[in-house]
């Protein structure tokens, strides 16, 4: 069985400040997991950056220019209460949008069976005009927009796992 494990450098560096939950060393923990011996036979695969026509599918037209822009030079600034972006979390935001759509494409093609994206920051909160939630873009729902668009997939199931339902994607 082939497996495909998509991640980036950036998920790391997507800094929510001190004491936040939703903490670099969150991802840092499951690729030093993913590193052992037991998983040595995954491909591994940089996740690509996601386009902004893909991102606008699922949120709209100006809405990921405006995030983006919304990332401060240096420090954190708060999109919400809960959301914090730091100047390295667009590119993590892209990169983790990107990492499911690519999940999608090699799955759907017929390259791996199945496919793990090992990024942050999470998606399943972000509403169509706002991130929230530790979200800033909706990547599952970005990536199911993908798959209905240029692969013809009529029905997509998500499953969330998370201790509470992902309104975002709902």
């Amino acid at each position: 069985m082939t497996t495909i494990v998509f991640s980036h450098p950036s998920s790391a560096e997507h800094d929510t400040g001190p004491g936040h939950p939703e903490r670099p060393d969150r991802i840092r923990a499951v690729l030093k997991v993913l590193d052992g011996e037991e998983f040595s036979g995954l491909t591994r695969r940089e996740a690509p950056a996601a386009e902004i026509a893909q991102i606008a599918r699922v949120h709209p037209d100006g809405y990921a220019e405006r995030l983006l822009a919304a990332a401060p030079v240096e420090g954190t600034v708060r999109i919400d209460p809960d959301t914090v972006m730091s100047p390295e979390s667009g590119e993590a935001a892209l990169r983790a949008a990107g990492a499911l759509i690519g999940a999608v494409d090699a799955v759907v093609s017929g390259e791996a069976e199945n496919a793990f994206c090992a990024i942050r920051p999470p998606g399943h909160h972000a509403e169509p005009t706002h991130g929230m939630g530790f979200c800033l873009f909706n990547n599952v729902a970005i990536a199911a927009a993908h798959a209905r668009a240029e692969h013809g997939l009529e029905k997509i199931a998500v499953v969330d796992f998370d201790v509470h339902h992902g309104n975002g994607t709902q």
